[in-house]
């Protein structure tokens, strides 16, 4: 029985992404795939943007700045947590990854995942958005959690499979793996049209 993903089989898969989160989530899928950062380093958008669009902006600009060659079909994303309007990414530091859990503390937020596919001169889109709410977190779980996780590669300062999911998430709303860094479904399905 072949994979139903044989359709990927001409090309050369590349995750442009440094998570390690990603890379576990894209080997479920079954596919032979390597690992090879995007190049973009400016992370920066446009201010015009709405908060549900950053992501998948960030992802197609991570995609552009690839070329693996002709027979390479490259995956891209960029996460986002928005509460209410704002918009966070990765803290730099202690100090920004206590704001970050502080705000999200007793709220619901939005994760959002923007995901690039780059075949070739094709460049298909997508992003998903999951609602996550957060019990209020005590300022003790809170120091434990950033002292023992570090979580200053993780959007929101949070990553839900760790502890801090576990003891701090009421209700998610949408794709867990979205929250995770990489909406399964949507990118199979995806994946599965080329």
């Amino acid at each position: 029985m072949e994979n139903p993903l044989h359709n990927l089989d001409r090309y050369r898969i590349i995750l442009a992404s440094g998570s390690p989160r990603r890379r576990e989530l894209l080997s479920m899928l079954g596919i032979d795939f390597e690992v090879i950062p995007s190049p973009l380093r400016d992370e920066t958008y446009p201010p015009t943007l709405r908060p549900d669009e950053i992501a998948e902006y960030l992802a197609r600009a991570k995609a552009q700045a690839c070329d693996f060659g002709d027979d390479a079909l490259t995956i891209c994303a960029d996460t986002t947590v928005v509460c209410g309007s704002v918009v966070l990414g990765k803290p730099a530091d202690k100090a920004q990854a206590w704001q970050m859990l502080s705000m999200l503390s007793g709220c619901t937020h939005e994760v959002i995942t923007g995901v690039a596919v780059k075949c070739g001169d094709d460049l298909h889109s997508f992003s998903t958005s999951t609602r996550v709410s957060f019990a209020t977190l005590t300022p003790e779980e809170t120091e434990w959690y950033i002292d023992r996780y570090r979580p200053y590669d993780k959007a929101g300062a949070y990553g839900i499979q760790e502890w801090i999911g576990c003891i701090g998430v009421t209700a998610i709303t949408g794709s867990y793996y979205n929250v995770m860094g990489l909406p399964l479904h949507r990118l199979y399905t995806l994946l599965k049209s080329l």
